[in-house]
């Protein structure tokens, strides 16, 4: 069984960066895309970025430019760094297996002055 857990978390001004890291253990498979998704109280979960086992991305709109996703299959593990991240950027960030329905218990993401 596969767990996922979220590190990285916390405040970060405006125009600063944040690295946020989600390690997977048990019985990984680095074959799986990891994605990243974002939540915000009273709306859906959506996906801010993805990247497969041979290291293609994807990412939303909103984010592309600034955020960048990675992973580390020795290790694994999936980053997400922060670029110049806006307040719109406040929310719970999740890391989530794709294809299954696996994922980390979250941290949250305050981008404020």
């Amino acid at each position: 069984q596969v767990q996922l857990v979220e590190s990285g978390g916390g405040l970060v001004q405006p125009g600063g960066s944040l690295r946020l890291s989600c390690a997977a253990s048990g019985r990984y498979s680095s074959w799986r895309s990891l994605a990243w998704y974002r939540q915000v109280p009273g709306k859906e979960r959506d996906l801010v970025a993805r990247v497969s086992s041979g290291g293609s991305t994807l990412y939303a709109d909103s984010v592309k430019g600034r955020f960048t996703i990675s992973r580390d299959n020795a290790k694994n593990t999936v980053f997400l760094q922060m670029n110049n991240p806006k307040p719109e950027d406040t929310a719970v960030y999740y890391c989530h297996a794709v294809g299954t329905t696996i994922w980390g218990q979250g941290t949250r993401v305050t981008v404020s002055s």
